[in-house]
């Protein structure tokens, strides 16, 4: 209870909202017969209203676009009802009425041929009728009788069911009735206040609905029960439908029969009737309040008080008469009928639509029906141009300079966000706060956002906006971007920061409205007091007060008089303190001796401190200071006011299609002196100037101006444009007047200037001065008149060709390019035509532009990178080539891979690029795959080491493949290319520099195995393919055993399987057993890594090969036992293998192990392998070594017979020949033997004897 009490007093501080109500029409009943109830229809516009003495009538309104006059259309008496009519009711689906009278004869009526008849009669005789309801869909009726019985039909006259209500026994005497908006269950309000809930198709009782806002007063009698159909009751956070209302004043808004936290409303009168509008947004209470007069005597005054969803007073409209008998809006929500006595009061709504107008644009906010979202659009009122956008709860939108501000609550977070929008509603900037946003106001720098005690202020800047340097006030708001200020209604002092507000202030007296212009930011609250900040520095500087509550404030564009509005639409006016009487204690405001009631829009001229317009009824009045002009008829909003024309929006019209709003609904106004000044233009520009000087205005001014030049009047029209400060209208006087043997001429320059443009050329054509109507056809871009005037003898050929050229521009903007090269055509526009061309893929055409284009025009080089661009390269080098570019030419071929074209063209105009493009295209066949194509084309660029590299490629690939031949030979290929890349380098190098180019070519080579040593792959397979030369042909095993343990220096290079088995079948047939053990263990090695031929290490993750190949060699060179040997390998693999290779495996696995089994338990490896003296320290060595254990000198072995060879001492015996390519060298005695005349490694020819 406290909490509800709490709520009642909480929705007492809400401020009024802006919607505006006030009586417009009335009409009297014949005889003064006093009506009892009144029923519009929604749909067709029908109004029913039913009285004493079974009176009914149906009246139609026909009402004009401009919602200001309305006429009847229809009235029509319906006979049949003799005792008062107590109740009419439409069903809108079916087009029926349904009407009730004090004996219980109920009539159903139907429309026919433009006239109301009997359809159906019900007589019950027993009791009185208190109400009856349709459903939504119209198909089922409930009537409900005094003595609690209700009958529920169908629409076409059936009885569904029917029953007498009872409680404790006793009938319930019912009064209102309601369905539920899903047609489920129905409501019953009894007399003593009571709600019961019965289910629609059974008739049975499910419970009561609790009276929250009647606990403390039970007994009260039920006024109104109203169930609005809300087609949006599947979504959450729905707003309240269900209204119950008492005498004693008191309402509840419930969400559903079962709310059990409802919205309570205490009306403080004696409440009769309610009813929901049409959209289900504003319930209005009807009703009367005693109130007492000046004189002692008290007095009923009949009201109606709309409030909203959320339980917010929005207005109150004080009737005339005894009482409020029935309520009921029209279908749009914009008028609703009250039956009061023997009349019918018609009352005009000004709904408070969320709207603003800037920038040509207007904005608006709409519902979609099923929706929760806001539908915002931004419409371009001059191009017709739309933008719609979806905001969640939206609560504000103001307009200021060239943007718009949007409020909304952002359910994440709880707090608001304020968007700074542009003319086509995308967001520029955006804030948040965190206090609910109940006013707003903007001008084109600042943003003033206001709730109940705490202000915002918000200097923003707008991505449009520019500092003006003749606008010092402009440029001195905008010196600090981003600025922000909010502090607490009672705090004086306001941080130069954006700080935390001073919560524990508190007050009674709320904020109600707020006002901003470029000077002042003004702060109104209820009681009347308006605090003035002055801007851009935000300082309170002012308080005052005046004598009534606002609801609107709008300063004037000096900042000098603020309009004032309050909430039962009263304008006022009060004129702003100066800054000597500045004061912080509110002193009384000074008011002008002037009121207007029933006034709902107002707006300043934004060029004049005492013009206004402003709305009253449906009456436009339009003040010069405090005088009025004559009314006009409108219920338009007004959108802006400047140069004497208002430009006002029916929205009334606009919202009623919001998403297809039409240009008629913007209307334009003059003012009397704007009009009156026409017409006395048309009599004697005497009278008029005389006019205009007593009632200035810069618009007259040149109105006047524009006049006295069509007379030709120079003197009054450079008077005129001084007056409204128009320098370029007084430069263009002066012109004027060096023409003055020229009147025709006079008077064209006159029309072109005042943009009469058809004139103007007519009048040159006047004088034959074709030339001058040509130039002003240019002048304005109006290029088909120039052709035109051209074609007629008006200028030359080439200002014909500037025409075609600027219509071509035309038609390209538009983007038909079909149209626009035909006249680049004729302007020999050759530029735009390789553009278009290409656009249109017209290549033909383009082709022939080549032709056409002279040698060595730059146009030549963009046509040719539009045809690579496309792939077509013939045409693309052709048009380089014409342009003299002959490496844009090379170019175009390797972006299009036609690299045999690229070199060709190279090589034909002798490049100095030719390497680097051979270069470029050998990497291209190499990644294709054709590398001896490769190899040619880097040998052609002289690139030694790519193609040393390449050839080593092959080698290894042949390697791997088993062709031991081939790989020999890309191998000494690979060798001899390095030669000559070392060669190339030292070419032309004086003594001095030589060292340094054979490091540097060193150094190149040294990053690539097979460029480090280029000769070493060679080797390898030479002395492979030599050792079995010897063992099989020539059948000199002990040569061959030689010969193979040369090759573990080159296990880098050779299969390890082969090499191996090479070796440990050579030394087998050579009896050396200890050799051959070596070789075994090896091969077994290489088994247990799970290796084989071409993958001898399988998937070692460490350099296996390089530790085995260490210990092979010490054990070697110790001449240890095998058997330590294989103690020594089976250790070191028993100790950590690697983890991808098992090293168990079963005895089929090990063919190796196997096969050193056989061998060596019948030959133990206990032989000494052979050996001859070094050369030089005379020690023993093993032949095959490549130095000697002792001194280190290094041995040469003969590529011939791999023998070790010695030092040359002259004898035939041992006497060297030396290859100048290879540098290897060979015993003379072996080439006698053999009779070669060529090395026997690189098959280069020797200079032998």
């Amino acid at each position: 209870r406290k909490e509800r009490e709490k709520k009642k007093k909480e929705k007492k501080k809400l401020p009024y909202a802006k919607m505006f109500v006030y009586l417009s029409k009335k009409i009297a009943i014949p005889n003064g017969v006093k009506l009892r109830s009144v029923a519009w229809n929604a749909d067709q516009g029908w109004i029913a209203c039913g009285g004493d003495n079974g009176l009914l009538k149906v009246l139609k309104l026909e009402i004009d676009r401009n919602k200001t006059t309305s006429n009847l259309s229809m009235n029509q008496t319906l006979d049949g009802h003799e005792g008062s009519i107590s109740v009419v009711g439409w069903n809108e689906q079916y087009r029926k009425l349904t009407s009730s009278d004090q004996n219980g004869l109920i009539i159903v009526w139907m429309l026919h041929k433009g006239m109301w008849f009997e359809e159906m009669i019900n007589n019950r005789n027993r009791s009185v009728v208190k109400d009856l309801c349709w459903t939504s869909d119209g198909q089922k009726i409930c009537i409900v009788y005094e003595d609690g019985c209700v009958i529920v039909g169908s629409v076409d006259g059936n009885r569904l069911w029917g029953k007498e209500l009872r409680s404790g026994g006793k009938p319930l005497q019912l009064t209102h009735v309601q369905w539920s908006p899903d047609s489920k269950m129905i409501l019953f309000g009894t007399l003593s206040g009571e709600v019961h809930r019965y289910d629609a198709t059974s008739g049975n009782c499910v419970s009561k609905v609790q009276g929250y806002c009647v606990e403390d007063s039970p007994g009260v009698k039920l006024c109104g029960l109203e169930w609005f159909d809300n087609p949006d009751l599947g979504f959450d956070n729905v707003p309240p439908t269900l209204a119950i209302c008492y005498e004693n004043g008191r309402c509840q808004l419930m969400r559903n029969e079962m709310d059990d936290k409802p919205i309570l409303i205490d009306t403080g009168m004696k409440a009769t009737k309610i009813k929901w509008n049409c959209q289900g947004q504003v319930l209005a209470i009807g009703g009367t309040q005693t109130t007492t007069l000046p004189a002692g005597e008290k007095k009923e005054l009949s009201m109606v008080q709309f409030y909203n969803t959320q339980g917010q007073h929005l207005r109150t409209l004080k009737v005339p008469g005894l009482g409020i008998s029935s309520i009921s809006w029209e279908g749009n929500g914009l008028r609703l009928a009250l039956a009061v006595d023997s009349f019918i009061y018609f009352a005009n709504v000004r709904p408070d639509y969320k709207w603003g107008y800037f920038n040509k644009t207007l904005v608006y906010a709409f519902l979609k029906p099923g929706k929760m979202d806001h539908s915002i659009v931004f419409w371009n009122a001059k191009t017709a141009e739309k933008n719609v956008k979806n905001v969640r709860k939206l609560m504000h939108i103001a307009t200021g300079g060239d943007n718009c501000a949007l409020v909304r609550k952002d359910d994440t977070s709880g707090q608001y966000i304020i968007i700074l929008c542009n003319a086509i509603g995308s967001p520029i900037d955006s804030k948040y706060v965190d206090f609910e946003p109940t006013t707003i106001a903007m001008t084109g720098t600042h943003v003033v956002v206001t709730s109940e005690d705490v202000v915002y202020i918000w200097q923003y800047r707008s991505v449009t906006s520019k500092d003006d340097s003749l606008d010092p006030q402009a440029a001195n708001a905008r010196r600090k971007e981003g600025k922000e200020r909010v502090f607490h209604i009672e705090d004086l002092s306001i941080d130069e920061e954006l700080g935390q507000v001073k919560r524990a202030m508190v007050t009674t007296d709320m904020v109600c409205a707020s006002c901003i212009s470029d000077k002042f930011v003004l702060i109104g609250r209820e009681s009347g007091t308006v605090h003035v900040y002055k801007l851009p520095e935000i300082k309170l500087v002012d308080k005052f007060v005046m004598s009534c509550r606002p609801q609107a404030m709008e300063l004037n564009c000096t900042s000098t008089t603020l309009s004032v509005i309050d909430i039962i639409g009263v304008l006022t006016f009060y004129t702003m303190p100066k800054h000597e009487n500045y004061s912080l204690h509110p002193t009384q405001g000074q008011s002008l001796n002037f009121e207007r009631k029933d006034v709902w829009d107002m707006k300043w001229a934004t060029d004049n401190e005492e013009l206004f317009a402003m709305m009253e009824k449906t009456r436009m009045y339009i003040f010069r200071g405090l005088d009025p002009e004559e009314p006009i008829l409108s219920s338009a909003n007004i959108c802006a006011f400047n140069n004497l024309k208002i430009k006002a929006v029916v929205l009334d019209e606009i919202m009623s299609e919001p998403e297809h709003p039409q240009k008629d609904c913007v209307i334009h106004f003059e003012t009397k002196s704007l009009r009156d000044t026409r017409e006395l233009l048309k009599t004697t520009i005497k009278d008029a100037y005389e006019f205009i000087d007593k009632n200035p205005h810069p618009r007259l001014w040149a109105l006047l101006a524009e006049q006295a030049l069509e007379q030709l009047d120079f003197v009054v029209a450079e008077k005129a444009f001084v007056k409204c400060r128009d320098y370029q209208g007084i430069q263009f006087v002066k012109r004027l007047k060096q023409l003055d043997k020229d009147r025709t001429k006079q008077q064209a320059e006159i029309a072109a200037y005042f943009l009469r443009f058809d004139d103007a050329e007519r009048l040159y054509r006047e004088i034959d001065r074709k030339d001058l109507a040509a130039e002003l056809r240019m002048r304005l871009g109006d290029w088909f008149k120039v052709v035109q005037l051209v074609q007629e003898g008006g200028l030359d050929d080439v200002h014909i060709q500037e025409a075609w050229d600027n219509i071509g521009d035309y038609y390209a903007d538009r983007q038909k390019w079909s149209k626009a090269v035909q006249y680049y055509n004729q302007a020999k526009n050759y530029e735009k035509l390789v553009e278009y061309y290409h656009i249109l893929e017209d290549y033909s055409n383009m082709q022939k532009l080549i032709e056409l284009l002279p040698d060595g025009s730059p146009l030549l080089v963009k046509l040719g990178g539009k045809f690579a661009s496309v792939g077509l390269s013939n045409d693309a080098v052709t048009s380089f080539l014409k342009a003299d570019k002959v490496k844009l030419a090379v170019d175009a071929c390797i972006e299009l891979n036609q690299w045999s074209k690229a070199v060709q063209l190279a090589e034909k105009y002798e490049l100095p690029e030719i390497s680097s493009y051979l270069a470029k295209y050998a990497n291209h066949l190499v990644e294709k795959d054709d590398i001896p194509q490769a190899i040619e084309l880097y040998q052609k660029a002289e690139y030694h080491t790519e193609v040393a590299k390449l050839l080593a490629g092959l080698g290894k690939d042949a390697s791997k493949k088993g062709n031991i031949l081939r790989a020999k030979k890309f191998y000494v290929l690979a060798a001899i290319a390095i030669d000559k890349y070392k060669k190339k380098a030292l070419d032309g190098q004086n003594p001095g520099t030589m060292v340094d180019a054979l490091l540097s070519a060193d150094k190149t080579t040294a990053t690539n195995r097979a460029l480090d040593n280029a000769w070493k792959g060679a080797e390898a397979h030479h002395f492979f393919l030599l050792a079995q030369q010897q063992l099989v042909e020539q059948h000199d095993i002990s040569r061959a055993m030689v010969t193979a343990m040369r090759l573990t220096e080159y296990d880098d290079y050779l299969d390890e399987v082969d090499l191996y088995s090479l070796i440990a079948l050579a030394a087998y047939l050579n009896k050396s057993y200890s050799l051959c053990s070596k070789a075994f263990i090896r091969l077994e090695t290489i088994e247990a890594r799970g290796g084989k031929r071409g993958d001898p290490d399988g998937t070692q993750t460490e350099h296996q090969g390089d530790k085995d190949d260490a210990l092979f060699h010490s054990i070697d060179s110790k001449g240890s036992n095998i058997l330590s040997a294989v103690g020594a390998l089976s250790r070191k693999f028993g100790q950590g293998k690697p983890s991808s290779v098992s090293f168990e495996m079963d005895e089929e696995g090990r063919p190796y192990q196997d096969l050193a089994i056989k061998i060596f338990t019948k030959h133990p490896p206990t032989d000494t392998p052979p050996t001859v003296n070094c050369w030089k320290c005379k020690v023993e060595t093993k032949e095959w070594y490549s130095s000697c254990q002792a001194c280190g000198v290094s041995f040469n072995a003969c590529v011939i017979s791999g023998k070790m060879i010695q030092s040359d001492t002259g004898s035939a015996e041992h006497r060297v020949e030396v290859c100048k390519r290879c540098r290897h060298k060979m015993y003379r005695s072996e080439l006698l033997v053999k009779r070669w005349r060529h090395c026997f490694l690189c098959h280069a020819l020797l200079n032998n004897d």
